[in-house]
């Protein structure tokens, strides 16, 4: 009788305890005053325990019943999974206080709209590509090995026969490093396999070879008995899309370089000669020189995304990332050519010498010239609109909030003074761009050698002191284009990385450098188009792949959990310790230089709709000052993302009309070329060419 009432005073606890509906209390926090910085913490009652937690935030695990890092003013979910299968879906919000947290609300949403048309695949979409990533195997690391860690890791002893059907968590082998035994785990459950021999080295920092080699520190591989797809922390399935706005560029990319004989190519020498100033005509319409307009373009192109936006692509695409890199910079040349010689072509000088030109110009009266007067005015309305936003963020904001983080992180006396130090930038910048374009043209004639100079030849000793590794380091850039591990994303994984971050960084397509060259001194479009064409090379085939190689040389490809500019830095710093000061600078300059050419981009779009006077200049002026304080100021995060991405979508008008112009393009090449050969150009006198360089 007792057993009894026990057992049912028992049964009746865990009912009452566990068998009841689930029932959720959330504790919704905002900490502090900082953006995206929110948390929702929840304390869950009833139902049977263990539960599962599938939040909308993908970084959050599914065992967490914490998420954090959320997005003031946005919503997000979770279900709530017992273990009986019963479910409960929540919807939280954190509120937003302060007016920053209410801007990146707000914007957070648009920008995720914007990115679904930008990032689209259509691929996945018509169902001839599976963007889901999936892994054939999981390779095992020696234990306690990290990037750049100093050691020797030796298989002492496998635990395991090869071919063994292993258990996830079971151990499996036996490391030595540096003389102490460790054991190491099974991260997986599959089929063993091995990759080392026992008594065979796994990873010894001082060869250099495996200091360069991508996986050098594996030791083990557990096969799976079906492919595996890989997941985000919260279950979503991992995914490696092919976004529509990298295979516009590229493909028109692609189309340009064939249309134009491969000018990439065949015109790089001319090129050179035109930037050098030999072909220079000083009574030639226009404000500025060909190396003038090629530096004040490079200004706007050259900076973060080849610093930081390299080191993304490695962190995400490995080694392997940087030969399509290269490949997109080389098509892209032939982009820059096209758009910059109708920049020329369609430029308008008023009475008082001002000059106006860029996609608005050839979008409107290029297009009417050929019966689409209408699709003309539409596509250039657009682009300059956009244009205008990309000027605020991604030209100005991005760059005077990212210089503030990266200067303060070297220099502390700057931290909390993000005010103060905006100012101090408007005003330096606000001197620059009162002058027009030929100030702005001036002054990044000298700032743009020098600073990409420096970085040039910091990364030449990081190579040269290195240099043995460059057999290695080139293996590993062609092992990883080709033949990735799927943990990368495989080649369509690697070439899309390497593909998007050359289109953030050059720019060539985006229709932005057309407005800098269209100031060009010139009788002739094309002849600017050659210089144009210089930018890409510059910017995306020597100074990111030098970022990658510096990535490379160093090891710093495989470090994890740091990105953007800090791996960058860390790696430059692991040659020349005092070099993240000088980095600091460079990116300073950079970023500066990349402000004062977008305040000439956005101020053309401007004029274009708002009418071409000083008064119009002066009021896009101020608020282009006022915004340099603002991203200096404040953290605005989708704000800056927004707007940056914006000059991504300026490429949707810019290569509509570049498509349907570029049978005109060829047509003034072909009629360049024949008064090239026939010595009808104005060429420079020798003497004068030689007292200008010296």
């Amino acid at each position: 009788m007792r057993k009894s009432l026990l057992s049912f005073f028992f049964s009746a606890f865990i009912l009452t305890t566990y068998g009841q509906e689930l029932q959720v209390d959330a504790n919704v926090q905002n900490p502090t005053k900082e953006i995206n910085d929110g948390f929702v913490e929840l304390d869950v009652q009833g139902g049977t325990p263990p539960y599962q937690y599938k939040w909308s935030s993908q970084s959050t695990p599914l065992d967490s019943p914490r998420a954090e890092g959320l997005v003031e003013g946005m919503d997000y979910s979770v279900m709530i999974t017992d273990a009986a299968g019963n479910e409960l879906e929540k919807n939280y919000k954190v509120p937003a206080k302060e007016i920053t947290e209410h801007f990146n609300g707000t914007f957070a949403p648009i920008v995720a709209s914007m990115g679904s048309i930008l990032f689209w695949d259509p691929f996945s979409a018509i169902g001839i590509y599976d963007p889901v990533v999936y892994a054939d195997f999981r390779r095992v690391p020696a234990p306690d090995w990290e990037a750049n860690v100093d050691g020797k890791f030796v298989l002492a002893q496998w635990l395991q026969p090869e071919g063994t059907e292993v258990e996830e968590g079971e151990a499996i082998a036996v490391v030595s490093k540096d003389g102490e035994n460790i054991t190491a785990y099974a991260n997986a459950s599959g089929t063993l396999r091995y990759l080392v021999q026992e008594g065979g080295v796994i990873y010894n920092s001082e060869n250099k070879e495996h200091v360069i080699e991508q996986g050098a520190q594996y030791l083990a591989a557990i096969d799976y008995d079906n492919p595996v797809a890989l997941t985000h922390p919260n279950g979503d399935f991992q995914q490696k899309d092919i976004p529509f706005i990298v295979i516009w560029l590229v493909l028109g990319a692609l189309f340009f370089t064939v249309r134009m004989g491969f000018i990439n190519i065949r015109g790089f020498k001319h090129a050179l000669q035109l930037a050098k100033g030999k072909y220079d005509d000083p009574n030639a319409p226009g404000q500025v020189t060909h190396f003038q307009a090629l530096a004040t373009a490079v200004s706007g192109t050259v900076g973060l995304g080849n610093i930081a936006g390299v080191a993304v692509a490695i962190s995400l695409g490995g080694a392997g990332a940087t030969f399509w890199m290269i490949i997109a910079g080389l098509l892209g040349m032939s982009s820059k050519f096209v758009e910059c010689t109708l920049g020329v072509k369609y430029r308008f000088i008023n009475s008082e010498g001002l000059l106006f030109g860029g996609p608005m110009n050839y979008l409107r009266y290029g297009l009417e010239k050929r019966g689409q007067k209408g699709l003309g005015k539409f596509l250039a309305v657009f682009f300059a609109i956009l244009a205008i936003g990309a000027s605020f963020g991604g030209g100005n904001m991005f760059q005077a909030n990212q210089s503030f983080v990266i200067l303060a992180g070297e220099f502390p006396i700057l931290v909390g003074n993000g005010f103060i130090f905006g100012l101090i930038v408007a005003v330096l910048v606000g001197i620059v761009i009162i002058g027009g374009i030929s100030s702005i043209a001036k002054v990044t004639g000298k700032i743009v050698p020098v600073m990409a100079g420096i970085y040039i030849l910091g990364a030449l000793i990081v190579i040269g002191v290195n240099i043995e590794n460059i057999g290695p380091a080139f293996s590993a850039i062609w092992d990883g284009a080709f033949s990735p591990s799927a943990l990368k994303g495989g080649v369509i994984g690697v070439l899309i990385v390497g593909f998007q971050r050359a289109a953030f960084s050059n720019e060539a397509g985006v229709g932005s450098a057309a407005i800098a060259h269209s100031a060009a001194k010139t009788h002739n479009p094309p002849s600017e188009g050659f210089v144009a064409l210089l930018e890409p090379f510059i910017d995306t085939v020597v100074v990111c792949t030098l970022t990658a190689l510096v990535l490379i040389f160093t090891g710093m490809h495989e470090v994890e959990g740091v990105g953007g500019v800090e791996l960058t830095s860390s790696a430059f710093g692991s040659v020349i310790s005092w070099f993240p000061y000088v980095l600091a600078t460079a990116v300073f300059l950079f970023a500066f230089s990349t402000m004062i050419s977008w305040s000439y981009y956005g101020m053309r779009a401007w004029t274009y709709l708002f009418g071409k006077s000083k008064k119009t200049e002066v009021v896009y002026k101020s608020l282009f000052l006022f915004f340099v304080v603002v991203g200096a100021s404040v953290s605005l995060g989708a704000v800056l993302d927004f707007s940056d991405m914006m000059i991504l979508a300026m490429s949707f008008p810019n290569i509509i009309g570049l498509y349907i112009m570029s049978g005109e393009v060829k047509k003034d090449l072909d009629a360049y070329r024949r008064k090239l050969k026939a010595g009808e150009l104005f060429r420079k006198p020798e003497r004068e060419r030689v007292k200008k360089a010296s």
